[in-house]
Parts: structure tokens; sequence; C-alpha cells
């Protein structure tokens, strides 16, 4: 679905403040941290979207915002988790930019936890009110 994809500017605006907040230089570390973090950022939203989906499909539950509460707690504590893990296993890194050998590390750290922070809100928040305005989920129809 390709809504899943309208996640990346979330993390996008994390990335981006977190590379004004740390000099405004791009570096090769902070383009694969921009790449990383769209992944975890997709992963995440993939995630949301497939639980509604079996909410609709399996358990026959009707699409509508009782749902979309429903998925988005249901799904809350992976979503956090997957980025408070992330987020607190790079903090060193992105704490320590400026020390010698961390070049590539700790603008790419930095970057991660930027984006993860306000990807990881706007995943939980905007996302779902966006999936229940244009998201369509129904039920299979039985193979006979």
């Amino acid at each position: 679905m390709a809504i899943t994809f309208l996640n990346l500017p979330f993390a996008l605006v994390g990335g981006v403040i977190a590379v004004i907040f740390s000099g405004g230089w791009l570096s090769l570390g902070s383009l694969v941290g921009f790449v990383t973090l769209f992944g975890i950022t997709l992963r995440n939203s993939i995630m949301l979207v497939s639980h509604y989906q079996y909410l609709v499909e399996v358990e026959k539950v009707a699409w509508n915002f009782d749902t979309v509460v429903r998925g988005a707690s249901e799904r809350l504590t992976s979503i956090l988790m997957t980025a408070l893990v992330t987020g607190l296993g790079l903090l060193p890194l992105a704490l320590g930019t400026g020390e010698p050998g961390r070049e590539i590390e700790g603008p790419m750290a930095t970057i991660i936890v930027g984006g993860l922070f306000t990807s990881t809100l706007l995943n939980l928040l905007v996302l779902p009110t966006i999936l229940y305005h244009f998201g369509r989920f129904r039920r299979l129809s039985p193979e006979v």
C-alpha cells in the first residue's frame, strides 16, 4: 500500500532538524543515517497497516474510528520499543559526535535518533488519521 510511504516525510523532518542542530553539514554518515532511518520508519508503518488489515480481514472488525484507535493502541508497544531501543542504543554515539574516530558513526546516529523521535510520534498520531480518511480495508471474500 503506497500510503505507508507517507511516513517517510515524518522521519525526514526529524533528520533534517538533527542535521541543523548538529552543525548543518551532510556527510556520508548522515546519508547512511537517513537510509537506515527510512528503513526503520517504513517497517513501523508497514507493521501498523498490516495490523489494520489483520483486524478487518481475520477478526472481521468493521473499518471505523474504533478500529483505528484499537489498531494503533495494539501496535503502540512494538513501535515505541523499536524506536526506544534503537534510540537508546545510538544515543552514546550521537552525543560523542565530535570525538576522533566517530566522523561517520556520530552523524549517522544523530540523524537516526532525531528522525526516530518525530517519525514515532507522527506514525502513532498522524498516520492512523490519514489511514482512517484515505485507507480502504475490506474483508476478503471467502474462496470457493
